[in-house]
């Protein structure tokens, strides 16, 4: 992997450009008429393959120029964009993406590699020329068509008043031609002591490789500063500008020199490397425990100081929770950037199966931590596939369901409270609750006589071994995977729920976290000893009174309260530390819920509520049970911060566990 910036960010470029064009490509098959769609297809062939032919990627530029050939064609309507054009067309996707991978990890190609290329590239030219007909020699019929011009341009001295930038020259330019090389000429810059900051020094040296005439390319400059002095020459283009194949890379000290053609778009975001965006999210998080340990420091200052200093700490406070909400919008992206994929996806395997399938969308505006999203996007790809593969009808089916023959896959995501939550539902078949509760017990999962809810039975398919050959014809294939899927969502702090009618569809229900890095916590005490749970897990605190505890087998305390009976919840016991034995009505229940159920956690003292900076156990330590992570409190003390579903498994693997005789 290479570390020049300049190759960095056309790996980078390239990825977003095939993600615009398979886009693109997926939205012209539904509206082939649509123009701008089409265009945007091109344009992004047609950068890709300029940046890969500067930077000396000659495989990448040598593939994309057949691609953008044939691109052309359909374009000026010579030919037509039928299926299978389609087909070849996000098959060449495919194959211009392994390229770029393979080139960023400095891989060398296989022979498996070679030989798709090789077929993609024939299917390419049988579309353009027709089967049995030889492809032109293309590079030489593009070299006939283009000239060389190799410019000076020196703008005025006063260019600066007139906001003339280098960016505004490479747009003019690259709307006239490619531009190989755009290098300043530093020439005339006068010593630092006579430096003007309102006077322009600079010259650019531009090789431009394009069809027009001089004349043309005089206008373009012209367009940029009709003042500037050029000096033109036109040289004979004896060689294509995309480089042979198999040609190196531009070394890196090369590639510094150089200027990628790109389509310019105005600085309405910026790039910013992630290792930086953490580096700065650990900084904030730094800041809010030094705040926390100013204000505990509080207390010891003398009488007639601490209005003032009460106030400055809670401008401290303040301050610091908007630069944390600030802060933390930087790494926040829509989640429109993994939703793109899903079209794909979903035409892919429909074509598999013989299934029609289509995909709706909505809420891709809503945002997320990008390490949420980048954690999320192999169990959401896992529910979708299913979703069509396994959740919806063939279209025979459908049809004499009294369904329309393709089926439907809605993706919605919405934030409500501190959480996101992503909806993928279908409206096909549906979970059949009998046949599931059936294989679980030919399993030995359940027994037969063990009462079961709809959302109980439900989530036996998340079981790990629950699914087997038969039961992907039997039960729709929903357990394929699916234990990885929740173990996924869960390691976020997150959860997930099924929804499902016989005969009307499917709805897998997500619920994540904003962001991995920051959380409010309710701060308490069990056993003399500290403890973090999240806010968003609490229901609601109550001191219990004698009349609602009861205990179930003797051997189990249970809170009832406004008619639900809640299981009692020892931390201390379920976290292997000595029991206090403190009885429930001389301590707090601490009620929490997830995934619909809920649970009293028995505890001392409520301490306060704030917010923590989740420091990873895992990384740092080794995983632990019914523990999500550590935090540093404001007197230096490490916390630890309570799972709630994993407490909740504890606690249920501690309930099934047999008496022991005495």
């Amino acid at each position: 992997m290479t570390a020049d910036p300049l190759l960095e960010a056309f790996f980078e470029e390239a990825n977003e450009l095939l993600a615009d064009f398979e886009a693109a490509l997926l939205g012209l098959e539904e509206a082939p008429g649509d123009v701008e769609l089409l265009n945007r297809i091109f344009r992004s062939a047609h950068t890709l393959k300029g940046n890969s032919a500067m930077l000396g990627f000659g495989e990448i530029a040598r593939f994309t120029h057949a691609l953008e050939d044939l691109l052309d064609h359909v374009r000026k309507g010579q030919r037509r964009l039928s299926p299978a054009v389609v087909d070849t067309l996000l098959a060449s996707e495919d194959i211009v993406r392994s390229l770029v991978d393979r080139a960023h990890r400095g891989a060398p190609a296989s022979a498996a590699d070679a030989a798709d290329v090789e077929r993609v590239l024939a299917e390419l030219r049988e579309h353009l020329h027709g089967a049995g007909t030889p492809a032109p020699a293309t590079d030489t019929v593009v070299a006939a068509q283009r000239r060389l011009y190799e410019v000076r341009f020196t703008p005025p001295a006063d260019v600066l008043r007139r906001g003339i930038d280098p960016l505004t020259l490479l747009r003019k330019l690259t709307a006239c031609g490619e531009v190989l090389r755009m290098t300043p000429d530093l020439r005339a810059l006068p010593p630092l002591a006579d430096l003007d900051p309102e006077r322009s020094y600079l010259a650019w040296d531009v090789a431009l490789v394009s069809p027009q005439p001089r004349a043309e390319i005089v206008r373009c400059f012209a367009e940029v500063s009709d003042r500037a002095a050029l000096q033109i020459t036109e040289l004979p283009l004896d060689e294509p500008p995309v480089a042979p194949v198999g040609s190196e890379p531009a070394a890196a000290g090369d590639a510094a020199g150089a200027l990628r053609t790109v389509t310019v778009h105005e600085a309405a975001s910026i790039r910013v490397p992630i290792d930086k965006v953490d580096r700065l999210i650990n900084l904030v998080g730094e800041l809010v425990i030094t705040q926390s340990m100013v204000a505990q420091l509080v207390s010891a200052v003398p009488k007639e100081a601490l209005p003032q200093l009460v106030e400055a700490v809670a401008l401290m406070d303040r301050h610091a929770r908007e630069l944390h909400e600030r802060i933390m919008t930087v790494r926040m992206v829509p989640i429109r950037m993994l939703f793109a994929r899903f079209p794909r996806v979903v035409r892919d395997v429909g074509a598999a199966v013989g299934k029609q399938a289509v995909l709706e969308m909505s809420g891709e505006d809503t945002e997320l931590d990008k390490t949420v999203i980048e954690a999320i996007s192999d169990p959401l790809t896992h529910l979708v596939r299913n979703a069509v593969d396994h959740g919806l009808e063939s279209p025979e089916d459908r049809i004499a369901a009294g369904k329309v023959a393709a089926g439907r896959i809605a993706l919605h995501a919405h934030a409500q409270g501190g959480s996101i939550f992503v909806e993928v539902r279908d409206d096909g078949r549906g979970l059949d609750r009998d046949r599931i509760v059936a294989r679980a017990v030919q399993q030995g999962l359940v027994t037969a006589d063990q009462p079961l809810s709809d959302e109980d039975a439900f989530a036996l398919v998340f079981r790990p071994g629950f699914s087997t050959a038969e039961t992907v014809t039997e039960l729709s294939g929903r357990g394929v995977g699916m234990d990885v899927v929740r173990r996924n969502v869960e390691s976020l702090g997150g959860s997930i729920a099924i929804q499902s009618v016989l005969g009307l569809g499917t709805t897998f229900r997500l619920k994540l976290p904003l962001t991995l890095a920051i959380l409010d916590g309710q701060l308490l005490r069990v056993g003399g000893e500290r403890y973090v749970v999240p806010l968003a897990s609490i229901v609601e605190s109550v001191r219990p009174r004698s009349g609602q505890i009861t205990r179930v087998f003797d051997r189990e305390d249970m809170l009832v309260i406004r008619g639900e009976v809640l299981p009692i919840v020892r931390v201390e016991r379920l976290l292997g530390r000595s029991d206090t034995a403190l009885h429930p009505t001389e301590g707090l229940a601490v009620i929490v819920e997830h995934e619909g159920r809920k649970a009293a956690l028995l505890v001392e003292e409520l301490l306060g509520q704030q917010q923590v900076v989740i420091k990873s156990l895992e990384a740092n330590f080794r995983r632990l049970d019914g523990i999500a992570g550590a935090t540093i409190l404001g007197d230096g003390r490490v916390t630890l911060i309570l799972d709630v579903p994993g407490l909740l498994a504890l606690r249920d693997a501690q309930a099934a566990e047999p008496v022991m005789a005495g």
